[in-house]
């Protein structure tokens, strides 16, 4: 399974998106590989247009979703202040999906480089598409 972002939820989603990002949603969604976690729902629904909501939202629901727990509260917030005394400094909900990726041991697919920065302190798992967008176990 691949925790998707919402960077490449929305890229994926415009009409005029990045084909390579738009290919590898395909082939992630054809392997019914795709993780959404309660935190991307939020940043994805939130920002669609009120035309769009239900459209979208009826997509999302048709992939596995991951709710989240208090304990991924816990780790989250050990791991921003892990973060931080590195210096490296990314927004929260990119931290609290990084860690709920973490701490289920799979890989995020992201084309925001904030889990760049975090898989550089922590080993986080950064998801790449195959040639073409093929999906990658």
């Amino acid at each position: 399974m691949v925790f998707v972002d919402s960077s490449v939820w929305i890229e994926a989603l415009r009409r005029e998106g990045r084909i390579e990002v738009k290919l590898a949603m395909e082939a992630l969604l054809e392997a019914d590989a795709v993780v959404i976690c309660s935190p991307v729902r939020l940043e994805v629904l939130g920002a669609a247009s009120s035309h769009e909501r239900r459209r979208i939202n009826t997509y999302l629901s048709e992939v596995m979703h991951r709710s989240c727990h208090p304990s991924d509260w816990e780790r989250a917030l050990a791991l921003s202040w892990r973060l931080r005394d590195r210096g490296v400094i990314v927004a929260w909900m990119d931290v609290l999906i990084a860690s709920m990726a973490l701490h289920d041991g799979e890989p995020i697919y992201a084309i925001d480089n904030h889990f760049e920065l975090i898989a550089r302190e922590t080993g986080l798992n950064l998801y790449q598409p195959g040639y073409g967008g093929a999906y990658r176990r």
